[in-house]
C-alpha cells in the first residue's frame, strides 16, 4: 500500500499489519531525517520527492535502510511533488486516483475583475501558451547514475496511459537494467533503446531535478500536445494459433497485407507483414475492425501479450528524442 497521509498510515498499520507500506511521492521527502521518523513508523519503501537531486537520494540512500523508489520515466508534474488539486477543482477528476484531467495543458486568458466576460488572450505563437506544459522524464541514458545512488525501485509514470506505452517503456528500462546487473563496467546505452522510446508519445524528454541543469525544468514552450510518434497499436497477441498464426485481440483496423512490428517482451522490435487473416472458422478475411478477435498469419514467432503496432507517421529519423 502506498499511503502519504499520516492518518491513513495510522489506521492502516491497525488493520494490515502484516502488508509492507511504502510512503508516496506526496508526502514530500526530502531528507534523511525525515525518511528515518517514517522507518520507525514502519515504513519499508520511500517514494522519493521529485525535487530531490541524485546527490540527494543518494544522501538518503546512506543514512537509512528504507528502500528508495524514484520517478525514472514519464509525465511530470506541474505541481510540487504532484500535489495538485486544480483537476478536482476544475473538472471534479481527482488526480489521485487516476482520473487527472491535465488541466497544466489547457489554454488559458487574462480576465480583469472589472471587465467580466471579457478574455485577454495569452499567446506565445499562434496557437497560444504552453506556460505550465512540463517536459517528460527519461532517465534511460542515466541507469548507473540511479541504481549507484541508492534507488532499488524505478517508478515509471503511467497512469491512464495504453498498454502500448506502458508495455514499451518498462521493456526498455527491464533490459536496461538487467544488462547493467550482467556487467557494469561494460554497460552502454543501446540505441533500440533510444528508439524504442522514441516511438512512443511523449512532450519532449528531459531529466528533471536529477542534475541540477535548471536547463532541463524548462517547459515545452512549443507544444502543449503530445508528440505523435506515428505508430499505432493494433493489436495484442491471445495465443497461439498454429506453427505461424496467432490469436490477436484488435484494437485498430488492420488489413490483409499490412506491414507491421512486433514489440516482445525481450529483444529487439521485429518488422513483419499479416500474411492472412481469418475469423475463428478459418474463413479468410481481407481486414479486422477494432474489437474483434481473429487469428493472422505472421512470420515472427509470438508469445501471448506481444503487441503488434504501424508505423502511421514519419519515419523514426525525424523524431527528435530531446532537447539538445
Amino acid at each position: 500500500v502506498i499511503i502519504a497521509d499520516p492518518g491513513i498510515f495510522m489506521t492502516a498499520r491497525e488493520i494490515i499489519p502484516e502488508m509492507p507500506l511504502h510512503l508516496s511521492t506526496q508526502a514530500n521527502t526530502t531528507n534523511y531525517k525525515t525518511v528515518l521518523f517514517w522507518e520507525k513508523l514502519g515504513v519499508s519503501r520511500i517514494n522519493a520527492a521529485r525535487e530531490l537531486s541524485l546527490e540527494e537520494i543518494r544522501e538518503i540512500a546512506e543514512h537509512s535502510s528504507a528502500e528508495i523508489e524514484a520517478f525514472v520515466h514519464g509525465a511530470l508534474c506541474i505541481s510540487y511533488s504532484g500535489r495538485c488539486l486544480l483537476s478536482s477543482f476544475m473538472a471534479k477528476r481527482d488526480s489521485n486516483r487516476g482520473m487527472c484531467c491535465h488541466p497544466c495543458r489547457f489554454k488559458y486568458a487574462v480576465v480583469e475583475e472589472k471587465r467580466p466576460g471579457e478574455y485577454l488572450p495569452l499567446a506565445e505563437d499562434d496557437r497560444g501558451t504552453y506556460i505550465f506544459n512540463s517536459r517528460d522524464l527519461c532517465m534511460i541514458e542515466h541507469i548507473p547514475e540511479m541504481i549507484e545512488a541508492g534507488i532499488r525501485s524505478f517508478k515509471i509514470e503511467g497512469r491512464m496511459k495504453g498498454i502500448n506505452y506502458v508495455a514499451s517503456a518498462v521493456k526498455v528500462y527491464r533490459e536496461a537494467i538487467d544488462a547493467y546487473y550482467a556487467n557494469s563496467e561494460t554497460f552502454t546505452v543501446r540505441k533500440e533503446w533510444i528508439e524504442e522510446l522514441a516511438r512512443i508519445n511523449y512532450r519532449g524528454y528531459c531529466t528533471g531535478f536529477y542534475f541540477g541543469d535548471t536547463d532541463e525544468l524548462t517547459p515545452n514552450y512549443t507544444e502543449s500536445r503530445y508528440v505523435s510518434t506515428g505508430y499505432l497499436f493494433v493489436g495484442k497477441v491471445l495465443g497461439k494459433a498454429g506453427p505461424k498464426s496467432v490469436r490477436l485481440e484488435v484494437r485498430n483496423k488492420i488489413f490483409k497485407g499490412d506491414i507491421i512490428e512486433v514489440v516482445r517482451k525481450q529483444g529487439p522490435v521485429q518488422r513483419d507483414k499479416i500474411y492472412d487473416i481469418a475469423d475463428e472458422d478459418g474463413q479468410s478475411l481481407p481486414f479486422a475492425q477494432p474489437n474483434s478477435n481473429v487469428i493472422v498469419t505472421l512470420d515472427t514467432e509470438c508469445s501471448v501479450n506481444d503487441l503488434l503496432r504501424q508505423a502511421q507517421g514519419p519515419s523514426l529519423e525525424s523524431v527528435i528524442i530531446r532537447k539538445q
